[in-house]
């Protein structure tokens, strides 16, 4: 695995399997990821801190998981001029549309990057965080485009058994 370019923090372990997509995806084109759970509203000293250090560690983009309310994507943006992307995390009572929302409407000035909500989500925080890596590094651009003829090869093997069977 590579040196983490991505840190990738979540509200709650309770999030990790949501997110199990998110890791895969980083890993599989050759992204190095650090996975932490950290609060924006019970350990808001110990985001700060991390976020304020993770440059010097190699970081280039955070991803930031939480549901309900879903501080923890502001709060890391405000701490960082590096690119944030947050995932509304599914579950409680809106199912993630309090998520969505609280994630999607960062005041002017602290930018979010917003996938949805869900399984998909998680997949498209780690496909954008590689897109932004690969503006430097040839290597994920060229997993990337591996990655993308991969799923349209998928996408036609399945049509062509959908016909055979017509």
């Amino acid at each position: 695995m590579e040196k983490a370019q991505v840190a990738l923090l979540m509200g709650s372990n309770s999030d990790l399997p949501k997110l199990q997509g998110c890791i895969d995806t980083l890993k599989a084109l050759g992204i190095g990821c650090e996975v932490r759970i950290m609060s924006a509203h019970r350990t808001p000293d110990e985001v700060a801190a991390f976020v304020e250090a993770a440059p010097a560690r190699g970081i280039k983009v955070f991803i930031a998981a939480a549901g309900g309310a879903a501080h923890l994507a502001g709060a890391v943006a405000a701490r960082t001029i590096l690119p944030v992307i947050g995932i509304p995390v599914e579950g409680g009572a809106l199912n993630g549309l309090d998520a969505l929302l609280s994630t999607v409407q960062m005041p002017g000035g602290i930018p979010v990057a917003t996938v949805g909500i869900g399984s998909g989500g998680a997949t498209n925080a780690a496909l954008l965080a590689a897109q932004i890596v690969a503006l430097t590094d040839a290597g994920v651009a060229e997993a990337i485009k591996a990655d993308r003829q991969k799923r349209r090869e998928k996408v036609l093997k399945a049509d062509a058994e959908i016909q055979a069977n017509a």
